[in-house]
C-alpha cells in the first residue's frame, strides 16, 4: 500500500537525519511551505501520502529522492504494470484538490478512522469525540417530534431559499429577545445545520489571501473553510490561565490591512468558555476600529449553566455588520435533522455587495431541509425542555460537575471548568508524559483503552498538551472512562 511504503520510507529518512516532526514543520515555515502538524502524522502514521510539492519539499529537506519516498524507484508487478498501462500510457491517476492540502477536520479524522477499523473487527469503542446527544440517550421532545409528523406531507417541495416564512419568523423573534439590532425577515437564513451556513459565508465573502482571525482553539470547521474560500484563518489564543477568554492583545497583534473579520464561538466549543459582556465589548472595540465583520457561533447558546447569561455579541455592535449563527441540533436533541440558522444584522451599509453574494449562493443550494425548517416554530416557542439538563439535578449539569473533578484528580490532568455546552478541554502535563505528538496520544489510548477523544491539535491548537472530551455519556459511563484514563496514564510515556 503506497501510505504504508511512504511512512516507512519517511519515519527511516527522518532516523536518518536526526530530525523529528517539529523540525519539519519549522523547515516548512522558513521555506514558505505550507504544512501542518496534522498532515505530518498522517504520513508519519499511513494515513496519507502527500501531494507532489509536498513530497518534493520533504525529500529535499531529508536529503533523499522523491520517487524513494514514494517507492517508485521499485519493481512493480508484472500484473499491476499490464493493468496501469494501455497503448503504452501510464494510467491517468485523480488527486485531492490542493485546496484541501491545509485543511484539518480531525474531530472527524485518522483516530476516528482507526477506531471504525477497530469497530468492524469487533471492538467496542467509547466514543467521547463528538457531540453528538442521540447515541447517549439523549431525546427529541415529543412536541417537536409531533409537529413534524403532522407537516411532513406539507413539506414535500422546495421552499424559499431562504427558508420557511414560519421558521424565519421565530427565529427573527428569538433575534429579538437576543436584542440583536435590525434584523428583519430578509435577513435570516435557514440551513442544513450551521455548518453550511458557515461554508457559504466565507465562499461569499473571501478572495485569495484574505484574512480571518479565528480562535484557536476553534472549531476546525471555520478554519477549514476560511481556507477551501481562498482566505488565512489567523489564529488568535484564546488564555486558559483566563478562563479561556480571547487575549485581545494577541488579536491586536494578529490584524493586518488583509484582515476582513474576527470570529468568535461563544459558548466555545471545545473549551465550554461562555464570553462576559466585558469581553465581548472589548471585542466590539477592535472591530469597530478596525472595521471588521464579526461572525459569532453560538449554536451552543441555550447551554448555559450556574445561572450565567449568554450575551449575543451582535447586540453590542449596532454600527458593524455581523453574522450569528444558531441552531436546534444541540438545544433540541436533533443534530440529524440538520436545522441551522444565520441573522445578518446591524449596519448592513458596510455589506451590501457581499449581501448579495450571500443571495447568490443561498439560491444555488435551493433551499434547506423543509421538513426540519417546520419544527423551527414550534422549537423556539413555549416551554424550553433543555432547561431539565442545565440545573443542579440534570444530566448535563450533573455530568459536567463529575468529569472537571475526576479529571482533575488524575495526577499529571488539569481543567477549566466549562460553564456552557457539553465539553471540556484538559490539559495534559507533557513533560511527566513525554508527549510531543498529541495525535499519537489520542491513538495510544484508543488502542489500549478503546477511548476515543480529538487530540488538541484537531482544534488548531499548537502544542500537544490538550485534548478534548464530549461529557454526554451517562455517569456511569464517563466513571469508567475517567477509571481507564487513569490507569492508562499511570504508565503512558511517549
Amino acid at each position: 500500500m503506497a501510505e504504508t511504503v511512504f511512512a516507512e520510507r519517511f519515519l527511516e529518512a527522518m532516523k536518518k537525519n536526526g530530525m523529528k516532526q517539529v523540525d519539519l514543520l519549522k523547515a516548512a515555515e522558513s521555506a514558505g511551505i505550507k504544512l501542518g502538524k496534522s498532515q505530518i502524522s498522517q504520513y508519519v502514521n499511513g494515513k496519507a501520502v502527500p501531494r507532489e510539492n509536498i513530497a518534493q519539499f520533504l525529500a529535499k529537506t531529508l536529503q533523499v529522492e522523491k520517487d524513494w519516498l514514494y517507492g517508485k524507484n521499485e519493481k512493480k508487478d508484472v500484473k499491476i504494470e499490464i493493468e496501469e498501462k494501455k497503448g503504452n500510457s501510464a494510467m491517468r491517476e485523480f488527486k485531492k484538490s490542493t485546496k484541501l492540502d491545509n485543511v484539518l477536520y480531525d474531530v472527524r479524522g485518522p483516530v476516528v478512522d482507526e477506531a471504525a477499523r477497530m469497530e468492524e473487527n469487533g471492538t467496542h469503542v467509547l466514543k467521547l469525540n463528538i457531540g453528538n446527544p442521540a447515541p447517549f440517550g439523549f431525546r427529541t421532545p415529543d412536541e417537536v417530534v409531533y409537529d413534524m409528523q403532522r407537516q411532513i406531507t406539507e413539506c414535500e417541495g422546495y421552499s424559499a431559499s431562504k427558508g420557511l416564512f414560519s421558521a424565519r419568523k421565530a427565529i427573527m423573534q428569538y433575534a429579538q429577545l437576543k436584542k440583536i439590532p435590525n434584523v428583519s425577515i430578509d435577513d435570516i437564513y435557514t440551513g442544513n445545520g450551521v455548518s453550511e451556513l458557515i461554508n457559504l459565508s466565507m465562499s461569499a465573502l473571501l478572495d485569495n489571501g484574505d484574512e480571518v482571525l479565528v480562535p484557536s482553539p476553534d472549531y476546525p470547521l471555520w478554519t477549514a473553510c476560511v481556507t477551501l474560500a481562498g482566505g488565512k484563518a489567523v489564529h488568535y489564543i484564546c488564555d486558559e490561565q483566563s478562563e479561556w477568554y480571547p487575549d485581545m492583545n494577541d488579536i491586536r497583534k494578529k490584524i493586518t490591512d488583509k484582515t476582513k473579520a474576527i470570529v468568535i464561538i461563544n459558548p466555545n466549543n471545545p473549551t465550554g468558555a461562555l464570553y462576559p459582556r466585558e469581553i465581548l465589548q472589548q471585542i466590539v472595540e477592535i472591530a469597530r476600529e478596525h472595521q471588521l465583520i464579526i461572525f459569532s457561533d453560538e449554536i451552543y447558546d441555550r447551554l448555559v449553566m450556574d445561572g450565567e447569561e449568554h450575551i449575543s455579541i451582535a447586540s453590542l455592535a449596532p454600527d458593524l455588520f455581523c453574522v450569528t449563527f444558531s441552531g436546534l441540533s444541540k438545544s433540541h436533541m436533533i443534530a440529524g435533522f440538520r436545522i441551522g440558522w444565520m441573522v445578518l444584522s446591524g449596519n448592513k451599509n458596510m455589506a451590501r455587495d457581499y449581501m448579495e453574494g450571500i443571495n447568490m449562493l443561498s439560491n444555488m443550494r435551493i433551499c434547506s431541509n423543509v421538513p426540519a425548517q417546520s419544527i423551527v416554530q414550534t422549537a423556539l416557542g413555549g416551554y424550553q425542555s433543555v432547561q431539565e439538563y442545565i440545573v443542579p439535578g440534570g444530566r448535563v449539569y450533573e455530568q459536567r460537575e463529575y468529569i472537571y473533578k475526576a479529571l482533575n484528580d488524575i495526577p499529571g490532568i488539569t481543567a477549566v471548568k466549562p460553564k456552557a455546552a457539553f465539553y471540556i478541554f484538559p490539559k495534559i502535563d507533557v513533560k511527566k508524559f513525554n508527549i510531543v505528538d498529541d495525535e499519537k496520544f489520542a491513538l495510544d489510548l484508543l488502542r489500549d483503552k478503546k477511548i476515543l477523544v480529538v487530540h488538541g491539535g484537531g482544534f488548531n491548537w499548537e502544542k500537544p498538551d490538550h485534548f478534548r472530551v464530549v461529557y454526554l455519556p451517562r455517569m456511569e459511563v464517563l466513571q469508567e472512562a475517567v477509571g481507564k484514563l487513569g490507569d492508562f496514564l499511570s504508565y503512558y510515556r511517549q
